[in-house]
């Protein structure tokens, strides 16, 4: 297996990846990846493409626009219907690199990229299965029944003025993704250690969190195979949500309850969620 560095241009940006090719026989299936909301992919991801790659996956595995090393303005800001053209791109660029099958093309997404490959695996026929792993499935019910009404009222003003200050050619002003004492303040904390991480994102970029649904597209995703991984616990982007969007999706599909909560796959359950993702993709990607 070697890593090696790519540049994905997009729509107006251009999105920096990890290349990891597998040791073995061209060609080869390759399964693209991406993080959350405001994570950049050294947190906890390179384990999960290692573990690929040693299954005989190829894997590209990129930051969003305008966080860790991708371009893109304002920075900061996670706008998730870009996100998800932008993937739709990275698809594009995989089916062409050297070695690559493009008829065997994997998506693997956790939390907001969760979402996005729900989304993408629905509308782009391209995609030979996907991996949503602890995915926000509606952002208004998780904005709901995280925030009391009285702060999603104040907040909601918040927003509206940012928006209006933005037309007037001001800032962009910014809040943080997470605060002291929080779970995932206390994972990113430690997960971005010698990263680039920004414990922050533009008012907008939670705005938009609050009206982005992958939900209905989940009914859509079949013929295509699809794996859900779950954590029991997970408060972070509510568990009972992920289970009802799953049951809406048709076969083929398989679900995976992990113990613990949100952040428990990229810890201390990372070997077991990867391990389950990675069967997936060889069972429908491994000729």
């Amino acid at each position: 297996m070697r890593r090696d560095d790519l540049t994905i241009p997009v729509d107006g940006a251009e999105l920096a990846a990890w290349r990891y090719v597998p040791a073995g026989t061209d060609p080869h299936p390759l399964v693209v990846m991406s993080h959350g909301f405001g994570a950049v992919r050294e947190m906890a991801l390179p384990r999960f493409a290692e573990i690929f790659a040693a299954a005989g996956l190829g894997v590209l595995l990129y930051d969003h626009r305008c966080f860790g090393a991708s371009t893109g303005a304002p920075r900061q800001e996670a706008d998730p219907w870009r996100q998800v053209g932008d993937m739709r791109d990275v698809i594009s660029c995989a089916r062409q690199l050297e070695g690559v099958d493009p008829a065997r093309i994997g998506l693997w997404g956790t939390s907001y990229s969760g979402g996005h490959v729900l989304v993408v695996a629905a509308a782009d026929r391209r995609v030979a299965c996907v991996v949503s792993q602890v995915p926000v499935v509606s952002g208004l019910k998780t904005v709901q029944r995280t925030t009391p009404a009285d702060q999603l009222a104040a907040l909601r003003r918040e927003y509206y003025a940012d928006r209006e200050a933005r037309m007037r050619g001001e800032r962009p002003r910014t809040a943080p993704i997470s605060r002291p004492g929080s779970e995932s303040y206390a994972w990113s904390s430690a997960a971005a250690t010698g990263t680039s991480y920004r414990n922050e994102v533009t008012l907008k970029s939670w705005d938009m969190f609050s009206e982005y649904e992958p939900w209905p597209f989940v009914e859509r995703i079949a013929p295509t195979p699809l794996l859900m991984i779950l954590a029991r616990e997970d408060v972070r982007t509510p568990v009972d949500d992920q289970l009802a969007a799953y049951a809406t999706a048709r076969e083929p599909k398989r679900l995976v309850l992990l113990e613990g909560g949100h952040y428990e796959p990229y810890g201390p359950r990372l070997e077991e969620a990867a391990g389950h993702a990675r069967d997936w993709f060889v069972a429908h990607l491994r000729r």
